[in-house]
């Protein structure tokens, strides 16, 4: 049988429950998306829910950002070992996968794509003016992400040190 959600006497104050917003104007982009400092990967990224120190909101299976682009510039070809989901919310997006991150679509405001885990992608501001992006990502722990060598060796020819798994 399937469980069902029961009907309680929970009644948080608006105290208690203000405790649970993140509050857009008070959040403060990380510095912990290290390939941001890849030139053509500048990017700001807002982490919403999750694990760990970084989330303004805590979560135990879901990372929630928001990532804010100029055009022209991208997050670099990655990998995750969760699923992750990316929702524009304005702009015109590309979303590239594969080994060479050689396949490619591209995404409008709220079309919603499902990379599953394991796959290298990237995404990329395709539109004229600044986007922005919604990515979730579940599990535990979806940082411990890898870039292929050709990313790797961007990084390194600007000085900026990828972290191995």
């Amino acid at each position: 049988m399937t469980a069902i959600a029961p009907i309680t006497a929970a009644n948080p104050t608006v105290d208690e429950m203000e405790a649970r917003v993140a509050r857009f104007a008070r959040l403060r982009p990380p510095d912990a998306y290290v390939d941001a400092a890849l030139p053509g990967c500048e990017r700001t990224t807002f982490a919403v829910l999750g694990h760990g120190p970084h989330a303004a909101l805590p979560a135990e299976e879901v990372h929630l950002n928001l990532v804010r682009c100029a055009p022209g510039r991208s997050a670099p070809l990655h990998s995750h070992l969760t699923q992750e989901v990316f929702i524009p919310l304005s702009g015109t997006w590309e979303v590239f996968w594969g080994p060479e991150g050689a396949r490619s679509l591209r995404l409008g405001p709220w079309d919603t794509v499902a990379i599953p885990p394991g796959l290298s992608r990237g995404l990329r501001n395709v539109g004229d003016e600044e986007a922005w992006l919604i990515g979730i990502a579940g599990g535990r722990d979806p940082g411990r992400i890898d870039w292929p060598e050709s990313v790797r060796a961007v990084a390194r020819a600007a000085g900026v040190e990828l972290p191995r798994g």
